[in-house]
């Protein structure tokens, strides 16, 4: 089932050219230039006649909401709320016709007692990659070379060492190259810059081929420095001193070479420490052709040339800058064609919603809509009424060809729809999870279309799962529990997803993509994935993949820093602020308010470690090429279980310390909050827990604290920080706050220790919340306030709220499996009925430890078990599913259900 979704060294993913990919107005986008990060967008935009449009921005609540989706985007749609709540409301969706167009379907409902007049707007777009951090769009400049002359892209060096190393040297952010910005008017979007130069004995090394000798040769770089310095060349053996002066701007310097032997050959330049360079690339030329040299900024044209399309109701859009002419069919008659010449909607078309005069409305022109103006709209009370549209890309050939045999056909369209809407089945479930079929809905259909392109990383642009779209960019722990929930949903998406964030093995520029919280959840998709499939060549794609991301978070490799305090424990503050996602965790925020980050430890990391140790030492015994890792692993596991236990576990207060070491990186003692207490009261200090080292009374002592309604559990599931430590507050981000991504990994703790009423308790109680929020609402929200109870922070979010689609998956949909983390399918079948079921796993746990296996198998049968290599008993939970109990497991062993 998962080899045919591997695909190697591609950091995309594997979806379609038409999809929800805007990061403007949502609606559908089409990646119209992949190549150049370029993309078209159509936003549908409902409205009340000479009243208002809404605009569905994605980057804050406008009344537009994710609503059903499919994992191929064959079919996907969006309520829009024009009155609250479902009164008068448009429900938008688009449907594969084929590769090159999609159905367009608007449904205007009216369920006020007034009638409505109501207006539809097009409003279609041609978007240029832009700046991360000030959206501004990104303007590339072109090299202007006499005939023979190459450009040398600055980042096209064969090596790159800064004389004193970073920690982020081999673990380059988002994915990019060693020394690599991005900025406005470099040749390829990006430059050598991130203070190279500042130290002495920075260096860049290129090995290139001059196709031709030079006689009276010249060298010439194209730069920018805020200081005057000095650059040392090193072509082969000749070696060339020169001096860049001060430019707030990008400029030239041009250095004499003389003669130069054509062939290959190595250049070298490096710094003398005068200051930072800022390096976009070079040329090497005669001299007499030197001045020919011109940088010419490229304004991307996206104004289109409007033709008339081929039938009524049909518009074709020429974009210069684009390879695709896209073609527009709507099928009502009152329509207007306007253009909106600002940048953005938000403001501007509702501060211009009453001129009905201007057919061009010209803002700030920065950018362009061509508008689709359908009004008025009439739909009387208690009645809908039906628009149906196409959208097409292609050739202006194949466009025009496309729109004359187009129909609309109301029969035809609606055929369309209903059978791609079709696709939307959920798998079987049962009846006890229909009451959490809605809030199901929403979160499916928001992780599905949390997608954008274009995210840039790896010298490339691709289509990219995110969190949300007020994260526009890589997120390597919420890319995680995307994974986590596309992995109960579709296999191919969570593959993709997991792909993304893995690197070639030997990389050592980045040992993984890294942005934000060094959480190695990727870990835990490839552990789900593989007991959902016993794929070989996915193992084997992604074991030395996720090792080599492993020995860089212990600190072993491409200059890691994560290891270096005597005490064995780690810590990654060198590389983020944040070691477990939960931004404003009490001591995490006092550790950087008092920049102790070189001496202070937290616990999570190293459980980490420990858990990811012994997922790769379960993977690794799968092949005898690997077994030199097993011993590694298990090295590893020892020393960083004594640190734990030795160091960081504070007996009176019942929770494992954050732990201060001296200058000299040995221990001290527990960081303390001024009150006295232990200031790691909170999740991070259960998480040996979740690594599986704790000895039996500790474990007793942590599962009591996690359940404690005084402390951690509160109605609506596990508080971050204990409510009992002085520093817990009702009005954090994380502290004081209730959210789903550290609750899954207590979630699997519970059924690895046996404890299978928590572990529902932790699911069960997060479905309800999910249900009371997403039915009020209808958004999907990051993290829930503990005194009441409801909603808060990003309102269609995806990432971190993911496992609500795990949870229900494990207690409801029919055929699912769920263990924790100490087992490893071997293989498992269930037959077509549900009736029976066998597996045969490897055990990773202690032999005496009772642990839970979930199995989802019909309902209403009487069922037997037999143990082979374990003591089994079953029990009906309360869902209808099969619960086992286990113990006296031994490394290896079977179970069998049937019916009897």
């Amino acid at each position: 089932m998962l080899e045919n979704d591997i695909r190697l060294g591609d950091h995309d993913l594997s979806l379609p050219a038409w999809g929800p990919y805007t990061k403007q107005y949502m609606g559908i986008s089409h990646i119209s230039d992949q190549a150049r990060g370029l993309r078209f967008d159509l936003s549908l935009m409902p409205g009340f006649y000479r009243r208002k449009m809404d605009i569905p921005s994605v980057l804050w609540e406008s009344g537009y909401h994710p609503w059903e989706a499919t994992a191929d985007y064959s079919f996907f749609s969006h309520r829009h709320e024009l009155e609250w709540k479902d009164r008068v409301y448009s429900d938008i969706s688009f449907s594969r016709i084929d590769d090159q167009c999609r159905l367009i379907r608007v449904s205007l409902v009216n369920q006020s007692e007034h009638p409505q007049n109501l207006v539809l707007h097009w409003m279609a777009s041609l978007q240029p990659p832009r700046l991360l951090g000030h959206g501004d769009v990104q303007i590339f400049a072109a090299a202007q070379l006499p005939e023979g002359a190459v450009w040398v892209d600055a980042l096209d060096y064969s090596e790159l060492n800064f004389a004193r190393p970073r920690p982020s040297d081999g673990l380059v952010y988002d994915g990019f190259l060693r020394g690599e910005m991005r900025g406005q008017h470099f040749t390829g979007g990006s430059a050598i810059g991130c203070n190279f130069g500042a130290d002495q004995g920075d260096m860049l090394r290129y090995e290139i081929n001059l196709a031709e000798s030079l006689s009276n040769g010249v060298f010439v770089l194209r730069y920018q420095t805020d200081k005057s310095g000095e650059l040392l060349l090193q072509i082969g053996h000749q070696t060339y001193r020169f001096d860049v002066e001060a430019s707030n701007s990008l400029g030239v310097v041009r250095v004499p070479i003389g003669t130069l032997a054509a062939g290959d050959l190595s250049l070298s330049l490096s710094a003398s420490g005068s200051g930072p360079f800022v390096l976009d690339g070079f040329t090497l030329l005669e001299h007499d052709v030197c001045e020919e040299v011109a940088f010419i900024d490229r304004p991307w044209h996206i104004e289109p040339e409007l033709l008339e399309g081929p039938v009524p109701g049909s518009l074709i859009l020429r974009y210069q800058d684009s390879p695709y002419h896209y073609g527009l069919l709507w099928n009502y008659p009152d329509v207007e064609i306007r253009q909106y010449k600002n940048d953005e909607l938000d403001r501007y078309a509702r501060h211009t919603v009453h001129n009905h005069v201007d057919a061009v409305l010209q803002g700030n022109g920065k950018g362009h809509f061509t508008n689709v103006f359908m009004r008025p709209i009439h739909v009387v009370p208690a009645s809908s009424k039906i628009l149906h549209g196409m959208v097409i890309s292609g050739t202006y050939e194949e466009v025009l060809a496309s729109l004359t045999a187009a129909s609309l056909d109301y029969d035809k369209c609606e055929a369309i729809y209903h059978a791609e809407r079709a696709k939307l089945l959920p798998p079987p479930s049962y009846a006890t999870g229909g009451t959490y079929a809605f809030s199901q809905q929403l979160i499916r259909a928001t992780l599905l279309t949390n997608t954008v392109f274009p995210v840039y990383t790896k010298r490339r642009y691709i289509r990219h799962s995110t969190p949300g779209r007020w994260w526009d960019s890589l997120y390597t722990w919420d890319s995680g529990f995307i994974a986590l929930g596309f992995s109960d949903l579709d296999a191919g998406r969570a593959i993709d997803c997991l792909n993304a964030y893995m690197t070639e093995p030997g990389d050592h520029q980045a040992a993984f993509i890294h942005h934000g919280s060094p959480v190695p959840v990727q870990h835990y998709v490839f552990l789900e994935l593989w007991n959902q499939g016993q794929s070989l060549a996915f193992l084997h794609h992604f074991y030395p993949r996720l090792r080599q991301y492993y020995l860089f978070l212990a600190g072993k490799i491409n200059g890691s820093t994560t290891g270096i305090l005597r005490s064995g424990l780690l810590k990654t503050w060198d590389y983020f602020y944040n070691s477990g996602g939960w931004d404003d965790y009490p001591p995490q925020k006092y550790v950087h308010e008092q920049t102790l980050e070189a001496t202070v430890a937290p616990i999570v990391t190293t459980s980490q470690a420990i858990r990811i140790a012994k997922i790769l030492k379960m993977a690794a015994a799968m092949s005898e090429n690997w077994q030199e890792d097993i011993r590694e692993y298990e090295q590893d596991i020892e020393r960083w279980r004594h640190a734990l236990e030795k160091h960081a576990w504070d007996e009176e207060a019942g929770y494992y310390g954050y732990v201060e070491h001296n200058k000299q990186g040995e221990p001290v003692s527990p960081l303390r909050h001024s009150s006295g207490a232990n200031y790691n009261m909170g999740i991070d200090g259960l998480y040996p827990l979740v690594a599986g080292i704790c000895t039996q009374s500790r474990a007793d002592r942590l599962v009591a604290a996690l359940f404690d309604d005084k402390r951690l559990w509160t109605p609506i599931g596990l508080t971050t920080v204990d409510q009992s430590a002085p520093y817990y507050r009702g009005d954090g981000y994380w502290n004081g706050a209730v959210w789903m991504p550290h609750q899954w990994f207590f979630w699997k703790t519970m059924l690895d220790l046996g404890y299978s009423d928590l572990a529902f308790r932790i699911a069960d109680t997060a479905l309800n919340l999910w249900k009371r929020e997403t039915e009020a609402t209808y958004n999907c929200y990051e993290h829930f306030i503990v005194q009441t109870g409801r909603g808060a922070g990003w309102h269609h979010f995806g990432g971190l709220s993911a496992p609500v689609i795990n949870w229900f998956a494990a207690y409801y949909q029919l055929g699912k499996v769920s263990t924790g983390f100490n087992v490893w399918m071997l293989q498992q079948s269930f037959n077509e009925s549900y009736t029976a079921y066998q597996a045969e796993f490897r055990y990773a746990g202690e032999a005496e430890q009772a642990f839970n296996i979930v199995v989802n198998m019909a309902e209403g049968v009487h069922y037997e078990v037999e143990g082979t290599g374990c003591t089994v008993i079953l029990t009906i939970n309360h869902c209808g599913g099969v619960e086992l109990c286990m113990t006296d497991c031994m490394p290896q062993a079977a179970v069998r259900i049937w019916a009897c």
